[in-house]
């Protein structure tokens, strides 16, 4: 088996990066399917799309019929190594599973995403190393779950009998705000005092929020996530509490 996660994965770069996202995330891609097909086309593929595939959607939630809208080179990127899976997938018999896969948090995250932002920097006000948090747009909402949870999904697919796509995710969402919130909660501290807005923090294409429809995933493969929002957030926090004492 092969699980395809590889990607120039933070949108904002991938404004500042364009073409070696569309090289590294969706040529990549091409590259992974191309070699299985003449080394052994019957190896089986885990293809790691996004949710960001969707864009400006205004359903309300996204599922597996929803059209792709991507509005960054990131999303523009995963939607080429979506469809060349479904090319490779129908043309070469070729068993490409892809996982639509929602945001997905842990103690793991690169800093440069913003809930490790927000959990790094709450550890580090209560710790004394800083004194505020710069955050872009803080009503954005996002459909956030535990990354553990979700290769859990990842393996489900590549153990059905049957190559698919599914869309992953906790059907709930939750702005900035609320991450913040939550975070500073946990450590007694009002977020007001110590959270600055910064326009300059504010993609340059703001997709507003996103929800997954997960009902597929839940029918076929019999997953549920299991981490709640607010267990995922005391999850990463405090692994930035203790990370921070050190």
């Amino acid at each position: 088996c092969i699980y395809n996660l590889a990607s120039q994965s933070f949108v904002p770069s991938s404004w500042t990066q364009p073409i070696f996202t569309a090289q590294a995330t969706g040529i990549g891609a091409l590259h992974v399917f191309e070699a299985a097909r003449i080394v052994n086309p019957k190896i089986k593929i885990y293809q790691a799309s996004s949710s960001e595939m969707f864009g400006t959607s205004t359903t309300p939630t996204q599922d597996e019929n929803t059209p792709l809208l991507p509005n960054s080179p990131y999303g523009s990127a995963k939607v080429f190594a979506h469809h060349t899976a479904k090319n490779y997938r129908e043309a070469h018999d070729m068993f490409i599973s892809c996982g639509i896969l929602f945001n997905h948090e842990s103690e793991r995250r690169g800093m440069q995403f913003v809930t490790k932002k927000i959990a790094s920097s709450v550890a580090e006000i209560v710790k004394g190393k800083r004194d505020l948090l710069h955050l872009g747009n803080m009503k954005a909402k996002r459909d956030w779950g535990f990354a553990g949870d979700y290769v859990q999904v990842m393996v489900k697919m590549l153990e059905h009998s049957n190559p698919d796509v599914f869309v992953v995710g906790t059907g709930q969402t939750h702005s900035v705000q609320d991450f913040v919130e939550a975070a500073f909660a946990l450590v007694d501290l009002d977020w007001r005092e110590y959270v600055r807005t910064d326009p300059n923090l504010f993609r340059q294409a703001e997709i507003e929020s996103l929800c997954a429809n997960s009902q597929k995933a839940h029918d076929i493969l019999g997953w549920k996530p299991t981490t709640s929002f607010a267990s995922l957030v005391e999850r990463m926090v405090q692994f930035e509490l203790h990370r921070h004492s050190k």
